[in-house]
């Protein structure tokens, strides 16, 4: 009996030294983690000319952030959008405080990307969904209060062709990228098609459409045209004419892997790219020159896991989409 309460008592202690062992090595790789996330931080920004900030992880209440994949800044009123996998729109002030959420219950069901007109009249890409089969752009007025929807009509592939990224130019011309469409449409705040702009590469032999997925006016309303496809950015004048183009499909510093958005720093005069395979931001300056990149594969601020969207506010900060880390990191950059 005395042997049988030994063996228990050895078996418990060798069993709580264990715990105690493997409790002492979380805490030491805790404490070193703690120790070394700034110098980490500091490291891989040293030498850039951005510096990190804060990250947005909350929602309205005071729940995290799902999957953020879309970001925007209300250049006027600079308030922040972001979409997230819950199919809702949550509005946060300029200093990150959730303001309010657009739901199912206000009409918002398949959120892509989103505008906000001089007016303060709110534009939403949206896709298909349970209760509406047709994807369309919903039109909110400055109160968020739905008024319309419109579906893109007027061209063969019309009812395929899901929005999915929106700009606006000085005469509230709206561009309408699609979801991996080889065009990008041009219509007036009622919906109406004024023009459609397509891009072609020529690719053994042949002049083929490029799939576009991204677009963005600067305030010059020079119009920037992004190809993940092609890894590269398209630029054209206030006339939509075609000035050139620039970025090279890549893996290595420098070049673009996967670019699922970008945005256009008018402060510092950059163009930023977010590579969501490289886990990158990259910067560019208007004219198309690489410039740097910051970023890669990681949990910790200044890090990403498959960022999908990028926004630069007229403050010149950079929010990333960082989607896989559940949250919208904030940089400040700099000339």
């Amino acid at each position: 009996m005395m042997l049988g309460i030994w063996n228990l008592n050895k078996r418990s202690y060798f069993h709580m030294k264990w715990l105690g062992k493997l409790l002492g090595a979380f805490v030491f790789v805790i404490i070193i983690f703690l120790f070394l996330a700034p110098y980490e931080l500091k490291a891989q920004l040293e030498g850039k000319p951005v510096a990190y900030l804060d990250s947005i992880m909350e929602d309205e209440d005071e729940g995290r952030l799902s999957f953020p994949s879309f970001v925007w800044v209300d250049p006027v009123m600079k308030e922040i959008y972001i979409i997230d996998a819950k199919n809702r729109i949550i509005i946060y002030t300029s200093d990150f405080f959730p303001l309010f959420t657009l739901d199912k219950r206000d009409g918002i069901e398949a959120p892509l990307g989103l505008v906000v007109d001089k007016e303060g009249n709110l534009y939403v890409a949206q896709g298909p969904s349970k209760r509406n089969k047709r994807a369309r752009i919903s039109v909110f007025n400055a109160c968020l209060k739905w008024e319309r929807d419109i579906y893109i009509t007027g061209f063969e592939e019309a009812d395929s062709f899901t929005p999915y990224r929106l700009a606006i130019d000085k005469n509230d011309n709206i561009y309408v990228a699609g979801n991996y469409s080889s065009r990008v449409l041009v219509i007036n705040p009622q919906g109406h098609i004024l023009d459609m702009i397509s891009v072609k590469e020529e690719k053994g032999g042949e002049r083929i459409n490029v799939k576009l997925n991204d677009v963005a006016v600067d305030r010059d309303d020079r119009l920037y045209l992004l190809s993940e496809q092609e890894s590269h950015i398209y630029v054209y004048d206030n006339n939509r004419k075609f000035l050139f183009k620039f970025g090279q499909k890549g893996g290595s510093t420098g070049k673009l892997s996967r670019p699922r958005g970008f945005s256009i720093d008018n402060l510092n005069g950059r163009v930023y790219i977010v590579d969501y395979m490289r886990h990158t931001i990259s910067a560019y300056d208007k004219e198309g020159r690489y410039l740097f990149e910051f970023g890669g594969l990681g949990w910790g601020p200044g890090w990403f896991q498959y960022p999908r969207d990028i926004c630069i506010d007229p403050m010149g900060r950079v929010l990333v989409a960082d989607t896989f880390n559940d949250r919208v990191q904030v940089f400040q950059s700099k000339e």
